[in-house]
């Protein structure tokens, strides 16, 4: 069954991307999390995001395209990537989550992937 783990991050995770005194650590626990997911043969997708303030939200009503810059949400975490694994069911998705870096600083929250009827 496949699950998507949405890493979610606050406005100072986000910056330690690009500070060169916090950027080592960061993408090294990124990147060791996603080998273990690959070492494990979970994996099945994934990526990172760019921050914030790159979103634009859109919404179409008839028409009329409405259209602003930034996240639609204004939440104190934002989504920063995602994952898409393969494991037999909710608690081994939770496990996988609970090992994301974002778990440690942020949030990461799990849904099954819907499969489409047809």
């Amino acid at each position: 069954m496949q699950f998507t783990i949405l890493c979610l991050e606050r406005a100072e995770d986000f910056a330690r991307r690009d500070n060169p005194a916090t950027a080592g650590d960061y993408w090294a626990g990124w990147s060791a999390y996603g080998a273990a997911l690959a070492q494990a043969g979970v994996f099945v997708s994934g990526a990172g995001l760019l921050p914030p303030g790159t979103a634009v939200t859109v919404r179409q009503t008839g028409d009329r395209r409405d259209v602003q810059d930034g996240p639609h949400a204004d939440a104190k975490e934002q989504l920063g990537g995602f994952f898409v694994i393969d494991v037999p069911d909710m608690d081994a998705a939770l496990d996988w989550a609970a090992r994301a870096p974002s778990s440690g600083y942020g949030s990461t929250e799990v849904r099954p992937v819907l499969t489409m009827p047809g």
